[in-house]
């Protein structure tokens, strides 16, 4: 063999023992100014620079227990180097946890010499273990990424396509999703002789789970409102409590503020399934429309407590979910109920309410705001006189048994 080829080897030689000591100077040392890193790895760039930084990066990620040069084959200016090398994860690589158990592998390398100097290297590793792990990671995040696109999609088949149009009542709905899918929703139900029922509701859990138990309710919701054909929210939400327990598992629920709107007089009939309760706003103050009665698919036999409010020109109600009340600044400090009602209790009439709100929440969370829960948030306002309507009244409606409800089977609610 010529004394070139050895010279050669000798490079490669203590270029790849003294890298696996740490030594990051030898790449200053023997590799060219133009070196090429030909290796393809995802994320790395091909230039010396880029090299050194990624073998920083894996020296940090990696503790390297084992390191041995196997074999050597040289001819002209081309090095092939067989080595086994054996290494234990510290912490993370390329944003991927790594795995503290010792793995061994082995690699064959590739060096162009010339001048004495490494202009180009290709490696061929096989089970590299931060490459399994890289690779793992990348499955991983394409599975989540397919089921984030499915639950998206059927999250949003479920949201209404078109806000009613009643006269004399504006209603804007906003809903802004975090990235993680979540449970929220929003329905508008159309019934007879003209009321409107209004529900904004929160599953539990996240993904396509969570999209599917929203998709379940809100064809509950709708289908039970039709069977019924009731005014009474509470007797609705009592049958859809029943017909959910008997289909979703027992560790999920829904909590849901559900609404009658009589736009010809004014009334708002409402019930709550353990929701956020909504807020009535008039002439300067906001009073709380609260009803009694546990999220929905807890336990069987559940009855809800139903309230009556009288709204005239001006008043504004807003159902909203969690998100929006647990909203947080950079401190921690959450934006809260007490805020959200002295806000309602401080708008202007002549401003949206949902705006009003929205830019006081914008404003308390400031510029890099991470959202970490979806944001529902749907305002009801009179915007003009009714007629027989009087002052604004509260009162709450007796506890009902809702045996009809009840009697109501899941058979014939299907077949309805």
């Amino acid at each position: 063999m010529s004394s070139e080829a050895e010279e050669n080897k000798a490079i490669v030689r203590r270029f790849e023992e003294e890298l696996a000591r740490g030594n990051l100077d030898v790449i200053d040392e023997l590799a060219a100014p133009d070196f090429v890193d030909r290796s393809l790895i995802p994320g790395q760039g091909p230039t010396r620079e880029d090299f050194k930084r990624s073998v920083a990066e894996f020296n940090t990620a990696f503790s390297t227990t084992g390191f041995t040069i196997e074999e050597q084959i040289a001819e002209g200016d081309t090095v092939v180097t067989k080595i086994r090398q054996s290494s234990f994860g510290r912490g993370e690589f390329a944003g991927v946890p790594l795995s503290e158990e010792e793995r061994t592998h082995e690699g064959i390398y590739i060096h162009r010499i010339s001048g004495g100097k490494i202009t180009d290297e290709w490696s061929m590793g096989e089970s590299s273990p931060v490459w399994e792990d890289l690779a793992k990671e990348v499955r991983q995040r394409e599975r989540v990424e397919q089921e984030l696109r499915l639950a998206r999609s059927i999250q949003q088949a479920s949201l209404p396509r078109e806000v009613p149009t009643l006269e004399g009542w504006q209603i804007s709905p906003f809903y802004q999703p975090a990235r993680e899918v979540g449970g929220d929703f929003y329905d508008f139900l159309e019934l007879k002789d003209g009321r409107l029922g209004i529900v904004v509701g929160d599953a539990t859990g996240k993904g396509v789970p969570a999209a599917l138990l929203v998709t379940t309710t809100h064809s509950m919701l709708r289908a039970v409102a039709q069977a019924l054909g009731s005014f009474s929210p509470g007797e609705v939400l009592a049958q859809v409590n029943e017909t959910l327990l008997a289909r979703i598992p027992i560790n999920m629920f829904v909590t849901c503020s559900y609404a009658i709107l009589d736009p010809k007089s004014g009334s708002l009939r409402y019930a709550n399934a353990g929701h956020d309760l909504p807020y009535l706003w008039y002439g300067g103050d906001a009073e709380e429309l609260r009803a009694r009665g546990m999220p929905l698919a807890l336990m069987s036999g559940m009855s809800y407590q139903e309230g009556e409010a009288s709204l005239r020109e001006g008043n504004c109600v807003p159902f909203y979910s969690d998100g929006l009340v647990e909203a947080h600044d950079p401190e921690g400090e959450m934006f809260g109920f007490p805020r959200l009602r002295a806000l309602v209790a401080k708008h202007a009439e002549e401003r949206s309410l949902g705006d009003f709100l929205l830019e006081e929440l914008y404003s308390f969370v400031r510029e890099g705001w991470e959202q970490e829960d979806h944001i529902t948030l749907v305002t009801l306002r009179c915007s003009a006189p009714l007629s027989g309507t009087s002052e604004n009244s509260v009162r709450k409606l007796s506890e009902k048994s809702h045996e009809r409800a009840k009697r109501l089977t899941i058979r014939r609610l299907i077949a309805t």
